[in-house]
């Protein structure tokens, strides 16, 4: 239980003797989840600043609220208790007082508090070791499978939803408790250092990194940057922990050395520590290929959509060899249907098959959908929008998931600004123009697939989660 005197000393570094122990029910950073007893801490964001909105968190009925010096001249009124490092001096708290609520602790920066007070937590459970997933693609799906497997022995926390930021991560980290024995951290990055920081409040002693892309481009500048950015949780693992590496992607691989922790290298070669042969797409019934170690030579079919997922579940099997779980469990966390997250097939109304991959998207991602759409039976008809934070292959990009289109589809309905730069490229590669539709945003993306589609089609939607394009997937599906 996080208390008020737990917020005091991680933030102004004091533990008031006298400390009422005043209960925070949760932490929340939007002030429309505050409840009673929350603890709300004021972000500035790019768009909105949360110190606009701490008379909101009040009145909803957040006890305690984190925030910066420029809070003091808001005019909260007189009910409105400030701590700030003048009146809590080495000593505790001024002579006779006590902490009050509602109040206001008071940070030079709310992140760092953020920061501070997730850490501060976190070193309460330090029986529950965690396992910090990254990559530019397919971080999250990797995650789900590694805590299937690791469901199958431990108590496991994982990351949710987008909780996997800078802002994200602490959030999740104050959902640990004394039942959790391993946590699932997904770790994302828009700058160099952020994943250090993350390391330094979750304190990984496994690392998984996935792959680099071209994913956030736009900020770092170079495929090299990103790679380093990346290897930061490599290089945060202790002497004593597991960097897990995919070997197929010659920059992941090579963070081998920057690491003092034991490596495992995953892939599709023998000369990996884990490998895959045999592999089989077996449409949508997943797919099936032999899994390799050491000696051991194991079949195994995994119920997920998309070749990509056989180096989802080479990494989950060597987070499950790194803390000695048996095979019989390992394979029966891969086989957890529940750790589908991206490229669910769903009945639409007409008949057809949706390829639901609405997640996020990314070149590399976006060719694994569309190698997925070419296996299977039916007329097969792409719906792609926007990929975004591609830096300078934003353009180039796109064409060659446009390029790839034309080998594989029927039809092309093309949303956005730049999905119609998938539509250009596939009609240059050679697809017939008057098979390639052009929608300005989701709702004509809408109209136009309910006047195309018919039973026994497949079709692929899938772009950036910025495009929300999950709206043409809710509007087009099979109601219940």
């Amino acid at each position: 239980m996080l208390t008020l005197a737990d917020v005091l000393e991680a933030v102004l570094n004091v533990r008031p003797a006298r400390a009422e122990q005043i209960a925070i029910s949760d932490v929340v950073v939007d002030s429309r989840q505050a409840r009673a007893g929350s603890l709300f801490i004021a972000l500035k964001g790019e768009s909105l600043d949360g110190h606009d909105f701490i008379r909101d968190a009040f009145a909803r009925g957040a006890a305690v609220v984190i925030a910066e010096p420029r809070v003091v001249g808001l005019g909260l009124g007189p009910r409105v208790h400030l701590f700030d490092s003048t009146q809590v001096g080495a000593a505790g708290l001024q002579p006779g007082a006590k902490p009050r609520v509602p109040a206001i602790v008071i940070a030079d920066s709310s992140l760092d508090a953020l920061h501070h007070l997730a850490t501060f937590w976190r070193k309460k459970f330090s029986h529950c070791k965690t396992i910090g997933v990254t990559g530019s693609v397919g971080k999250s799906s990797t995650k789900e499978m590694i805590a299937a497997v690791l469901r199958q022995r431990f108590r496991t926390l994982k990351s949710e939803g987008n909780l996997n930021s800078e802002t994200g991560l602490p959030l999740m980290i104050f959902r640990m408790n004394e039942t959790h024995e391993r946590a699932v951290l997904e770790m994302a990055m828009y700058a160099r250092g952020e994943i250090r920081a993350l390391c330094a409040i979750a304190r990984p002693s496994i690392g998984v990194v996935t792959n680099i892309g071209p994913s956030h481009l736009e900020r770092l500048g170079t495929l090299e940057r990103i790679a380093q950015a990346k290897a930061e949780l490599i290089e945060s693992l202790p002497r004593d922990g597991v960097a897990i590496l995919n070997g197929d992607d010659a920059r992941v691989l090579a963070m081998r050395a920057q690491t003092r922790a034991r490596v495992m290298s995953y892939g599709t070669r023998p000369d990996f520590d884990m490998w895959a042969d045999a592999i089989e797409s077996r449409g949508l019934d997943g797919i099936a290929f032999t899994l390799h170690h050491g000696i051991e030579k194991i079949p195994v079919r995994v119920p997920m959509l998309g070749k990509h997922v056989v180096h989802n579940a080479l990494a989950a099997a060597a987070v499950g060899i790194a803390e000695e779980i048996g095979w019989d469990d390992i394979v029966r966390g891969l086989q957890d249907e529940s750790a589908q997250l991206r490229l669910v097939a769903i009945p639409d109304e007409n008949g057809a098959t949706i390829l639901d991959d609405t997640y996020n998207a990314s070149p590399a991602s976006s060719l694994s959908a569309l190698d997925l759409l070419a296996s299977l039976r039916g007329r097969k008809l792409a719906v792609l929008g926007d990929m975004r934070e591609l830096g300078a292959m934003e353009k180039p990009g796109h064409q060659i998931v446009g390029e790839r289109v034309a080998q594989v589809a029927d039809i092309l309905i093309a949303v956005g600004a730049r999905g119609k730069w998938i539509g250009d490229a596939a009609r240059d590669a050679g697809m017939m123009a008057e098979k390639i539709f052009f929608a300005a945003e989701n709702a004509d993306a809408i109209a136009i697939v309910r006047e195309l589609a018919r039973a026994g089609d497949v079709i692929l939607v899938k772009g950036s989660r910025g495009v929300a394009m999950e709206e043409i997937v809710s509007a087009i599906k099979r109601k219940a």
